[in-house]
């Protein structure tokens, strides 16, 4: 009777397990058959960009890896909020300045009232131009200078205003079909810095970090969390997030990245990156991970860029629940010498150890560049891919981008908007831009949607057992092949983890535009 029950249990067991398989196969048969077809849909719109945009403004994104949050903020926005404030405009130069008294601006000094250019349409347009990338090429400026050179023009603009701008930027956010931000700001303000600057750098990391304590570094840290915290606060009341009228940016899941302004001395970077680190380092906090930022052309970027990518590495060892994304290769040819092309990204990687980079445009300049892309490969080492800030900074795009390189050679990537608001862009223009510029097809913009939530820095497992072909972890296996949450091993799974909870809503919103193409 044993081994009859026995030999029963196997059958139907074997039964279980070949109908599952079936049904499996059978559903991800018809997925890939509605998926195919919305690619072929695409592909009739080829030769049509603004019907291509208008199918890409529908098609889930994922998560925008790589976005500045001062960049972010259209010019329009930050003119509206220096009228509000009573800030000057230098007439000249249309850099914004706080009043010295509370008096008016010195019209004598050029200095002309924020609010006047709500009134005149030619200040207006030329407040537009030198705070983004609009009409740059009669700016007598490259891209490049163009670019770096508005932050500081429309800096004082961002004063107090962090709430406002997460709100601006998840909002927009929302429109585009993004699930997921990570924001690039400097949560403690000048804070880290100027304990940095007096503490300094030595060469050792120990007694830097021992000097950096005793000077009340902690603090900064502390800052930061209740600086973060308060903009939050506004940014859910701006959006009205809680009540009816709630924005769709209040669905938008956001983390924070922590900003290391590269070109300063070496004591203010080494403690911006303690602070980085320790907020990151805290699984309570939503900073996730750390970045440097700023030119990487600049002299100080350019003298002191081995020595930060070390002081990274020595760091990282006493954070380890700490990410790390980098800059690098942010170059090309004629802005630095060509040895300043040769090991930004090598460095970054395989020296402080990144586990995404951003841009990464110089990557066949680099020493033994195919060994490098290799080693990225099999690191699984993201690149965030930045399309509009590559054409308009360093005047690369096309089949001079290296976007197809990393294709090619297994590296994954994903787009982002870097700047959307210097830019004027938005993330449906970056995928716009991969499409025209770059040739890509729907299920390759979709492997990028997708990879920008395998590689967020956000908490929990993957949905992806395999995250190179997509292949569900076994608990939701049947549950993706079907299209629907139907298994309580699945559902427990999703409950467990926010990164496979917004993975496996990117895929209900892909199963939802795929089935009206």
């Amino acid at each position: 009777m044993r081994g009859s029950n026995s030999s029963e249990e196997l059958f139907i067991n074997t039964v279980r397990t070949l109908t599952f398989v079936l049904l499996c196969a059978v559903a991800t048969t018809a997925q890939a058959t509605v998926e195919q077809k919305t690619a072929r849909y695409f592909e009739t719109l080829r030769k049509s960009p603004p019907q291509q945009l208008e199918f890409l403004l529908q098609m889930p994104k994922g998560g925008d890896l790589h976005s500045h949050l001062s960049g972010s903020i259209y010019a329009e926005s930050y003119i509206q909020w220096a009228a509000d404030n009573g800030l000057c405009v230098n007439n000249q130069t249309m850099a914004l300045s706080v009043p010295a008294t509370k008096a008016a601006c010195d019209a004598q000094s050029g200095q002309l009232p924020a609010n006047a250019a709500l009134s005149n349409s030619v200040l207006y347009r030329q407040m537009v131009d030198a705070w983004s990338m609009r009409n740059w090429q009669l700016s007598g400026q490259s891209g490049h200078d163009h670019f770096f050179d508005a932050f500081g023009k429309f800096g004082p603009a961002t004063y107090n205003q962090t709430g406002r701008m997460i709100a601006d930027v998840a909002s927009r956010a929302a429109r585009g079909h993004v699930l997921y931000l990570e924001l690039m700001l400097t949560p403690d303000g000048l804070m880290s810095s100027q304990i940095g600057q007096v503490a300094g750098w030595d060469g050792n990391t120990e007694s830097t970090l021992n000097r950096l304590k005793s000077n009340g570094i902690a603090d900064a840290a502390s800052t930061a969390v209740k600086a973060l915290q308060d903009a939050e606060t506004q940014k859910n009341q701006l959006l009205k997030c809680g009540t009816p009228q709630a924005d769709p940016g209040c669905s938008v899941t956001i983390r924070y990245v922590a900003q290391v302004s590269r070109g300063g001395s070496l004591g203010a970077v080494f403690a911006q990156m303690v602070t980085g680190f320790t907020l990151a380092n805290d699984s309570n906090s939503k900073v996730v991970a750390l970045n440097l930022v700023q030119g990487e052309d600049s002299l100080a970027s350019m003298q002191n860029f081995s020595v930060q990518m070390k002081m990274l590495s020595s760091l990282r060892r006493l954070y380890p629940r700490a990410h790390l994304t980098l800059h690098a290769g942010e170059l090309a040819p004629g802005l630095v010498p060509p040895d300043g092309l040769t090991f930004h990204v090598r460095e970054s990687v395989m020296t402080a150890g990144a586990e995404r980079i951003g841009h990464g445009v110089d990557i066949m300049h680099e020493d033994r560049p195919y060994e490098l892309l290799l080693e990225m490969a099999r690191r699984q080492v993201m690149v965030e891919i930045c399309l509009s800030s590559n054409d308009l900074i360093l005047g690369i795009s096309g089949s001079q981008h290296p976007l197809a390189t990393y294709l090619r050679y297994g590296v994954p990537v994903a787009l982002a908007t870097d700047d959307e608001g210097v830019s004027r862009s938005e993330i449906s223009r970056e995928f716009l831009k991969a499409a025209q510029e770059q040739g890509l097809g729907y299920v390759q913009l979709k492997t990028m949607a997708r990879n920008s939530l395998q590689y967020a820095f956000i908490a929990g497992g993957s949905l992806w057992t395999d995250s190179r072909k997509f292949v569900p972890v076994t608990p939701c296996a049947l549950d993706v092949a079907l299209r629907r949450l139907s298994t309580t091993g699945c559902r427990q799974y999703l409950g467990s983890s926010e990164k496979a909870q917004l993975q496996w809503q990117l895929e209900a919103d892909f199963k939802a535009f795929e089935r009206q193409r």
